[in-house]
């Protein structure tokens, strides 16, 4: 993206009550962010939905004074991002009318992958939710599903670490900039979650974790996702919250069933009571109404997006592409590489879902 873009798309995320809906709408109505910036008052005040304060708070130019710092903290950092009209914004968000026009992100994330699931619930977690959280995400590897949720505490870590557990990639969707993290005590899960995918965020980078960015960081978490499962919640819960966004996008939700006496089963208890969830009590539930069955062991090739290779990654990236299926000992003498560090890179390559291996000490991309 050019920088007099990058600079407009910042300035409309930092214009007082321009949300994302009005912004796609300037965007689409003068053809680019930068060109928003070139109307005049009055020009602004004629696109639908734009009245006369708004149009004054898009020519305020103390906008341009903030997006000029965050892009400067951009650069300097190298931070990764998607605009919601490039190849590399997440797809399923792009189906949202109110998804954030851009995004940023940390890791190795690849979303070309479209057996995406969130997995949320409350925070104070039994060892009810606990056990299914863990037994589900474990039966539903072998359809190599990424796995989406807040990094909170209770439900949502426990997923990413079940993800992380059996290698699925993992996504973390934050409330706050990649330069926060909340709550503290989740940095030392952070290493994991890069490596076995990353964390996304609509927020700039020194944003801090806000009550109501928790409201908004729930419709990406129900946006980028196929199916949103709630696994624990009381009568009331930002789970619930992002169970509503999902019905709202057309989205399948699932609950998980428990006693009617037990607190933090009741939210979910509800979603079924109301026909808003369907039931889950074991993968095959899901497995079955998303239709995974046919896909068992599918892993195409796909474009890694976001993933970040090393000069020896690559090179074995490269040259599995062209070949095929290889022997470890052949990969070490095709591409020059000692086993005892090739052993360690393939790892590595593994849990960027770059390559997967094979029976018989054989590897694939």
């Amino acid at each position: 993206m050019e920088k007099e873009e990058l600079l407009a798309v910042l300035r409309l995320q930092a214009t007082d009550k321009v949300g994302d809906i009005i912004a796609k709408k300037l965007i689409q109505t003068t053809g680019s962010a930068a060109q928003v910036f070139n109307e005049n008052l009055k020009s602004l005040q004629k696109i639908d939905g734009i009245g006369l304060q708004l149009a004054k708070n898009l020519c305020d130019d103390t906008t341009k004074e903030k997006a000029i710092k965050e892009f400067e903290y951009i650069e300097n950092t190298h931070t990764k991002y998607a605009y919601f009209l490039d190849k590399n914004y997440p797809q399923n968000l792009k189906n949202c009318v109110d998804a954030p026009i851009f995004l940023f992100y940390d890791g190795a994330i690849n979303l070309e992958n479209q057996k995406i699931i969130s997995v949320v619930g409350t925070r104070n977690i039994t060892n009810y939710g606990r056990d299914f959280c863990k037994e589900l995400i474990k039966d539903l590897a072998i359809y190599n599903p990424v796995i989406v949720s807040g990094f909170a505490y209770g439900v949502d870590i426990c997923a990413h670490k079940a993800a992380i557990e059996n290698n699925l990639q993992t996504i973390a969707c934050l409330a706050h900039g990649l330069d926060q993290i909340y709550p503290k005590t989740h940095k030392k899960y952070i290493k994991d979650v890069v490596k076995n995918g990353g964390f996304i965020t609509e927020f700039w980078h020194d944003e801090t974790p806000l009550r109501e960015n928790f409201l908004k960081r729930n419709r990406v978490v129900a946006g980028i996702s196929k199916a949103t499962i709630i696994v624990e919640s009381a009568e009331k819960g930002g789970s619930l919250v992002t169970a509503d966004i999902a019905n709202s996008y057309n989205r399948d939700v699932f609950a998980l069933p428990g006693r009617a006496t037990d607190v933090y089963s009741t939210g979910c208890n509800n979603l079924l009571k109301n026909h808003q969830a369907h039931v889950v009590t074991n993968a095959e539930d899901i497995i079955n109404l998303l239709q995974w069955e046919h896909q068992k062991n599918a892993k195409p090739h796909q474009t890694a997006l976001f993933v970040n290779l090393n000069n020896q990654e690559q090179k074995i990236y490269d040259y599995l592409l062209k070949n095929g299926k290889q022997l470890l000992d052949v990969i070490a003498f095709e591409c020059e590489i000692p086993v005892y560090q090739l052993s360690s890179i393939l790892l590595q390559m593994e849990l960027k879902n770059v390559i997967k291996p094979l029976p018989g000490k054989m590897f694939e991309v």
